[in-house]
């Protein structure tokens, strides 16, 4: 079935397109922001940012250049306050000095209280441990509350636009790096082709045996796949690299999956070393 389009309002708030972006769809009550770090006193005053909402703060590791993301929630206080002061508190938060941008998500109509936040916070987390493309910094797993079965259906709603909101603000923290399989069997598409490689290797002799997915955004390596363990000399340095961070096991057994934009870099990382790709 082909895929609706959907109408999609950005704002450029200051006129900048690296400043603060306000955007909505249509026939949706939420209403998101992207807020450089740098720019968050410009917006007080603004009563939809001292409602209740959830929040994420992006930034990147220091030490391994990998996206980071920590997800929160913040109700309305007995002072008025809401998102924008949980804000400020990260901000001034010498633990939280890794984040450079938030993304916020509340409503038009301030309809949110203490149960629909906890529950988006805590399926917003699910949901970015499931696609595994930033590492998440909560340290504790938020609760999900009880609600009912007629909520629990508008907030998955709710959560479906946001996804979509997301991605559209830069962010494919939601978007997993290869769809989960169907139960219905299709043909595969070219954009979706998927490539084995198999070999046995002159360094361990073991039998190499990798299997790849080429996707729209390059070709991924996925988990379960056989990799060598021993670096070639004429590994290059990248790869290298992507090998030592990589979730390998003792076995040899690749834990996740992981993306690369050529098919060399690909089998690269599959045999360590260099290679015509898969």
């Amino acid at each position: 079935m082909t895929k609706r389009g959907k109408s999609l309002n950005l704002f450029l708030m200051d006129g900048t397109p690296n400043g603060i972006k306000k955007c909505t769809l249509a026939n949706w009550t939420g209403v998101a922001y992207k807020i450089p770090r740098t720019k968050l006193d410009e917006l007080k005053g603004r009563n939809d940012l001292s409602q209740s909402g959830v929040y994420f703060l992006f930034g990147t590791s220091d030490q391994t250049d990998e996206n980071i993301v920590y997800i929160g929630q913040a109700g309305i206080r007995k002072n008025g306050e809401g998102l924008l002061s949980r804000l400020i508190e990260h901000k001034r938060n010498p633990d939280k000095d890794y984040w450079t941008e938030a993304v916020v998500f509340t409503t038009s109509n301030n309809s949110f209280g203490p149960t629909e936040i906890s529950y988006l916070e805590n399926r917003f987390c699910t949901l970015a441990k499931e696609a595994n493309r930033y590492i998440l910094k909560n340290e504790i797993e938020p609760t999900q509350g009880n609600i009912t079965e007629e909520k629990e259906s508008e907030l998955e709603e709710f959560i479906d636009y946001a996804k979509i909101v997301m991605g559209a603000l830069g962010h494919k923290l939601f978007e997993p790096l290869i769809d989960k399989p169907k139960i219905t069997i299709n043909v595969e598409t070219p954009e979706e082709l998927l490539l084995f490689l198999k070999r046995k290797s002159r360094k361990s002799g073991k039998i190499i045996e990798a299997s790849c997915k080429r996707t729209n955004e390059g070709f991924v390596v996925l988990q379960g796949s056989h990799i060598e363990t021993i670096d070639s000399e004429s590994i290059p340095p990248g790869i290298k690299e992507r090998r030592q961070k990589a979730k390998i096991d003792e076995n040899g057994i690749l834990q996740e999956n992981i993306l690369f934009h050529s098919p060399s870099y690909a089998a690269a990382f599959v045999i360590g070393g260099n290679v015509n790709g898969l």
